[in-house]
Parts: C-alpha cells; sequence; structure tokens
C-alpha cells in the first residue's frame, strides 16, 4: 500500500471516528438527566474517539506532506481537511476546560460537513506553484487555519445558545433568521449525503472546454444541471446538462463546482422540508428541550473566550503574516485581491465583536448572533469568494 493510500485511509477512518463520536456524545447528552453513570461513560468514549480520529487527521496530514514534499495546505482540498482539524483540535481543548458534552454533538457534525466539503476540491497531489515555494506557506496558512478552527467554537456555542435562548412559541424574525441557519448547515448535509451516494455509484461525467486558448477536460462526479461554459459533453449515456454554467463565474473547474452547489441546494432543500413535515415544527423548536439544563451564560463565555483567544491568532496569519509573504511574493504588503479584503471584512468584524461586547455590554444574544454572523464570514470566504472571484489567490 502507497503512503498517499494510506493518508487517504487516515482521513477517512477520521471521518468515521467523529460520526461514531457524535452519537456517543449524543447518548452522553441523553443520559445526562437519568443515568449519571452511563452519561460519563459515554462522554469518555465520544472523547477518546474524537482524539483518535484527531490522530488519524495528523498521520494523513504527515504523510500527504512525505508524498507531496511539502505541507498539504497548499489548495483547497488541503487547506479545508486542515480546517477540519483544527476545528477538533479547538474542540477538544475547549471540552477539557469545560466538559461541555454538549458542543460535541454540534461542532463535530459541522466539522465533518467541513471535511466532506473538501471533497468538492481535486484530491491530487500537485508540485507547489512558484508563488508557494516559500516557508510563509506553511506560517501564514497553518495560522490562519487555527485562528478560523478557535473561531468555529464561538460559531458553535452562538449558535447552540441561540437555539436555547429564543423564544419558540412565536414566529419572530429571530425564530426565522436562526431557522435560516439550520436550513444552510442541512443543505451541507445533503451535499455529503448526494455525493456520498453518487461516489458509491461511481457516476462519472467528463466534459471539454476551452480555457485561455487550450481545452480542458473536467470530470463531474454529479449528474450535470450545470455544464461547464461553453462545454462539450463527452461521456456517453449520462444525463445531458440543462444549462451553462454562467461565464462569470471564474477559477479552475467553476462549472463542477457551480454545479455541486445546485444539487446540494436540491438535496439540503429536500432534506429540510421532509424533516419539517415529520416534526411538524421549526427544527430549532424540536431541539430546543434538549438545552434545557444547559446554562446559557456558560455558552456565552465560552463563546466570548474563543474570540479571545481566536482572534489574535487569525490578526497574526491572516493579516500580518499575509502581508510579509505578499511583499516577499508579490512585491506589496496590500493589493485590494478579494481573499484579502474579505481577510480584512473578517478581522473588521471581530475587532467590532470584541468592541461591541467590552465596551457597550453586548452580552448574551447579541454575542451569539455576532459569532454566528462571523463565521458566516468567514465561510464565505472560503467558498463564495473561491468560487465566483478570481484573484492572486485562484491556485486555491
Amino acid at each position: 500500500m502507497d503512503l498517499l493510500s494510506v493518508s487517504s485511509g487516515a482521513l477517512y477512518t477520521a471521518f468515521i471516528l467523529y460520526l461514531i463520536a457524535t452519537l456517543f456524545f449524543g447518548a452522553a447528552v441523553r443520559d445526562k438527566r437519568t443515568d449519571k453513570k452511563l452519561h460519563t461513560t459515554s462522554e469518555k468514549i465520544g472523547i477518546t474517539l474524537t482524539m483518535i480520529g484527531l490522530v488519524g487527521q495528523i498521520i494523513y496530514f504527515i504523510t500527504r506532506w512525505i508524498v507531496s514534499g511539502h505541507a498539504p495546505v497548499s489548495n483547497m482540498f488541503e487547506f479545508m481537511t486542515f480546517l477540519g482539524m483544527c476545528m477538533i483540535f479547538a474542540f477538544i481543548i475547549i471540552y477539557f476546560y469545560y466538559r461541555l458534552s454538549f458542543l460535541g454533538l454540534f461542532a463535530l457534525p459541522i466539522t465533518m460537513i467541513i471535511i466532506a466539503y473538501a471533497s468538492m476540491f481535486p484530491t491530487d497531489v500537485a508540485p507547489l506553484v512558484p508563488s508557494l515555494q516559500s516557508h510563509w506557506l506553511y506560517i501564514h496558512v497553518t495560522t490562519v487555519a487555527l485562528g478560523q478552527g478557535i473561531l468555529f467554537i464561538s460559531f458553535v456555542a452562538g449558535l447552540m445558545y441561540l437555539i436555547k435562548e429564543i423564544d419558540q412559541t412565536v414566529k419572530s424574525k429571530k425564530t426565522i433568521w436562526l431557522e435560516v441557519v439550520i436550513y444552510i448547515l442541512v443543505v451541507f448535509i445533503g451535499f455529503i449525503g448526494i455525493t456520498s451516494a453518487f461516489n458509491m455509484m461511481n457516476y462519472n461525467a467528463a466534459f471539454e472546454y476551452p480555457s485561455g486558448g487550450n481545452t480542458i477536460t473536467t470530470e463531474y462526479r454529479l449528474p450535470a444541471v450545470a455544464g461547464p461554459n461553453e462545454g462539450t459533453l463527452v461521456t456517453e449515456g449520462v444525463m445531458n446538462p440543462w444549462f451553462e454554467t454562467p461565464g462569470w463565474l471564474q477559477g479552475e473547474d467553476a462549472g463542477r463546482k457551480f454545479n455541486t452547489v445546485i444539487w446540494s441546494l436540491i438535496t439540503g432543500t429536500i432534506l429540510y422540508g421532509v424533516v419539517r413535515l415529520i416534526i411538524r415544527k421549526r427544527i430549532g423548536a424540536a431541539i430546543q428541550p434538549l438545552f434545557r439544563n444547559l446554562k446559557a451564560d456558560l455558552l456565552d463565555e465560552v463563546g466570548y473566550r474563543s474570540v479571545t483567544i481566536g482572534f489574535p491568532v487569525f490578526t497574526l496569519g491572516g493579516l500580518i503574516f499575509a502581508a510579509i509573504w505578499a511583499q516577499i511574493a508579490w512585491g506589496r504588503f496590500w493589493g485590494w485581491d478579494p481573499k484579502e479584503v474579505w481577510a480584512l471584512v473578517t478581522w473588521f468584524f471581530y475587532a467590532a465583536y470584541l468592541h461591541l461586547r467590552l465596551s457597550r455590554g453586548w452580552h448574551g444574544e447579541k454575542s451569539a448572533w455576532l459569532a454566528v454572523v462571523g463565521f458566516g464570514i468567514i465561510m464565505f470566504n472560503l467558498i463564495v469568494v473561491n468560487l465566483v472571484l478570481a484573484g492572486l489567490h485562484s491556485y486555491a
């Protein structure tokens, strides 16, 4: 067995372990009120499996590094999987400090969604482009991912706070927006389901399309609702695309990515609708009783502490180290590249979070909403900016 297979197997094993650990954390939450001993046992098994899963991700990281000859953080697949590793690491640290099994019930599934999202991008090991051949690759990218992984915990704590505290007995703007956040998470679950199903069926459709004077071949792993712009279907016996991807969507494999987004929205919306039909109420209202014995002040503290740690780390990696590397690679500290702009937007938002909390007393619900929106900005940068906007970071 070659090292690349070991790397892929380690990542897959970690994913499965996180899934099983989530079930044990769920059992721990269920048993907390009825059987303290069983609760403790489930909690211990859950965190143990999580740590073993983290070891699996570390093995994936090291073996892929050996195969590629560089730190595996140079493209979107590698970055998103490394971000997932940082999320798990941050969760484990917070867990041992606060002993919150509830956190695992939310943190692990969302991390699994992030890792699954990485599979949307090419997984091939490729040599570094010239602009990435620098030790600043490791310093800048890993620090950014670690900062975002810590800020992710503030999102989880904020979301849990909102589900617990918002009055679900009446329909309001708060319940609607909270349900929108939950719907987006369900869409990502739909993405995992639909991509896994077609991967098991070994579905493949090849397209050729013009790019920069060359003819590029791309492979779709989902039936083509949206084909490549000016693309031609090569594979026979598969579904023809309904329409072409708009030309303003930039970047390599924009059509395939856009098609995956469409399928995720379709599957996620159907899944959300089925769940709503079964439970006959908002999902937030259905899971709110699980949080009855959870202390809102503790969730608020977890969210705040995560930002106070994650924000300086993100500042270091996303602005300071990034500016140094930009000067070395491109001869300027700042250039209004889309990635740079959204990194600055993210920085200003979390700076505003800390300012409003410390000087204006925005604790509790307001703070929780800010944490949720803040991580939404991070994900917008990782998903939408990479899919729609072309720039110097387009290789990622």
